[in-house]
């Protein structure tokens, strides 16, 4: 079997970007070192993204290296979908409930959650947590001088934080970049957000017409999958590698079976009955005289137990490892509710890093 691990360099996963000086020390070139450090990880999340998309590496490679006339299925199990969406499914199927003892203050965030439907925003916050490992929320201003709240990928930004023991945010950075390859965006800080253009890697800010955010802090907040930074299916990418190359060599073999080669043995065929062998599949070997003549399909070595055993066991591990529940195990159905509790218990601890208040499954 094939590879199908990938080698990583280590400089991949510091998802984090932390600045080693004061905050009046950032400077415009470090701003563009954290930009292209960024960019370099957005190859990895875009990857990541891809995989919860069904697009995964088995149907990237090369097509047909075992030869045109074999079997070359690739097929794709979208087991991070079902890991992310089940996840969170648990965790947000049930809305986040906020309040607070004064009842103005109470009043005053219901208005915020029913202007910005936060039910929804938070469903997408956590749903992106776990495809990237972390996401972003960014709070603003509307035109009614209201309090907004969209979510946004770090594929879209990220934050400069210090490397204090609070990790301090210095700098909240939004971007894009254009047809022409130009890079533009926003600065945030403390007080204002500034637009921002690089024009041959030079940063230019418009700082004189940067505008008041009033939040006191960079108005941008990170939620992280986990102290790692890492997807609730990075841990088990492998292994879900190794199920779709296991699954498709499966279905090759049964394409195989399909267009067994007929031998015939003990009889010489002309040549213009025989166009081609490896289409039509036909192997022909002659033989003595007063010789039997043979004529029957070619039997491949069956090793459907073990593959059986393979994806079986792949199955489990991903499961287990990605600490998620196969809820769509028929054991499920007729489990008693201190087994279902017990076979919920992988996500409840999940559920326990999450959210460290507590999450109560009730029996």
């Amino acid at each position: 079997m094939a590879d199908i691990g990938r080698e990583i360099e280590f400089e991949e996963y510091e998802r984090e970007f932390i600045f080693e000086g004061r905050s009046d020390e950032l400077t415009d070139k470090d701003i563009i070192d954290f930009i292209n450090k960024h960019m370099e990880l957005k190859k990895r999340l875009i990857e990541l993204e891809q995989l919860y998309k069904s697009n995964h590496p088995i149907l990237r490679q090369g097509r047909n290296k075992k030869g045109g006339y074999k079997p070359d299925n690739r097929l794709v199990v979208n087991f991070p979908k079902y890991i992310v969406d089940t996840l969170n499914g648990f965790l947000m199927g049930i809305p986040v409930k906020t309040s607070h003892e004064n009842e103005n203050i109470s009043n005053v965030i219901t208005e915020i959650e029913n202007r910005n439907n936060l039910d929804d925003l938070n469903f997408e916050l956590s749903k992106k947590m776990s495809i990237f490992g972390f996401c972003y929320e960014l709070h603003f201003l509307d035109d009614d001088s209201k309090n907004g709240v969209v979510i946004f990928s770090p594929l879209e930004g990220f934050i400069i934080k210090d490397n204090s023991l609070r990790s301090r945010k210095l700098r909240g950075i939004r971007y894009g970049v254009n047809s022409e390859n130009i890079i533009s965006g926003t600065i945030s800080d403390d007080t204002h957000v500034y637009d921002f253009i690089i024009n041959e890697d030079e940063l230019l800010v418009d700082y004189e017409n940067g505008k008041e955010h009033y939040f006191g802090e960079v108005p941008i907040i990170e939620y992280v999958e986990n102290e790692e930074y890492q997807s609730a299916y990075e841990p088990v990418e492998t292994l879900i590698n190794a199920y779709n190359k296991a699954i498709s060599e499966k279905m090759n073999d049964v394409d195989y079976f399909g267009d067994a080669y007929m031998k015939i043995l003990g009889a010489k065929l002309e040549q213009k009955n025989i166009e081609q062998i490896k289409d039509n599949r036909v192997i022909n070997l002659p033989g003595y005289e007063g010789k039997d003549i043979t004529v029957e399909f070619m039997g491949k070595p069956n090793a459907d137990g073990m593959q059986e055993n393979l994806i079986n066991r792949l199955e489990r591990l991903i499961f287990t490892i990605s600490m998620v529940s196969n809820v769509s195990d028929e054991s499920f159905a007729t489990s008693s509710g201190i087994a279902l509790k017990y076979k919920l218990l992988s996500m409840l601890n999940l559920s326990n890093i999450l959210f460290p208040h507590g999450y109560v499954i009730s029996e």
